[in-house]
């Protein structure tokens, strides 16, 4: 009977994946990325793969998202949080809805989305703040948004009182596909998704 070593001894002779290629790279990268529930870091993905330049590693990055982006395709590659991470296409969004039979309610009011707003420009912001800037008492919606995890305590503001100072976390970075602050839309783009009543596409549904 073989035992278990020679098993595994045989089956890595037999192996022809070996991760010598960039397309080797790109399936493994894809794999890693299936499994994980979080984006991955890419500094992670170099170290194992002892990828010490990132001109090489973003060349195998931009092969994988051209064949993503593919016609044929349903997913694409997706930078968030600072991470790499495997999303749907946003083209495919009210089909997804459909089958998965997604409420609308599911997602953020228009309240929450200008606190929100306030919170990422404004960071770290007070409610008392939030509440001036909206004009209505903040308190509840910013408890709403504690809970859902896209903003965070950060500390307190250095005034008579300490007030709590709020500011986004990664979750929020990830709700909306964004790989970092920088990414956030202007102040005009924000404008005129509140008159329309619509928020990004948030339906980014891991594979």
């Amino acid at each position: 009977m073989e035992k278990p070593a020679d098993r595994l001894k045989h089956m890595k002779q037999n192996q022809d994946f070996n991760l010598d290629t960039i397309d080797d790279k790109i399936a493994f990268i894809e794999s890693i990325l299936f499994v994980s529930k979080e984006p991955l870091e890419p500094e992670k993905i170099m170290n194992f793969l002892n990828c010490k330049n990132i001109q090489e590693f973003e060349k195998i990055i931009a092969k994988m998202d051209e064949s993503c982006r593919q016609s044929g395709r349903g997913i694409i590659l997706q930078r968030a949080g600072g991470g790499l991470q495997l999303v749907t296409k946003p083209d495919i969004h009210p089909f997804l809805k459909d089958f998965y039979t997604i409420k609308t309610s599911s997602k953020l009011s228009i309240q929450s989305l200008e606190t929100l707003s306030i919170v990422a420009y404004r960071q770290p912001v007070t409610i008392a703040e939030i509440s001036d800037l909206r004009g209505v008492n903040s308190i509840g919606t910013v408890k709403n948004l504690l809970q859902k995890k896209l903003i965070r305590i950060s500390g307190r503001k250095k005034v008579p009182g300490l007030p709590l100072l709020y500011s986004t976390t990664r979750e929020f970075l990830l709700y909306f596909g964004l790989n970092d602050l920088t990414e956030l839309p202007s102040l005009e783009e924000l404008t005129e998704m509140f008159e329309e009543k619509e928020q990004p596409s948030l339906f980014t549904i891991k594979t």
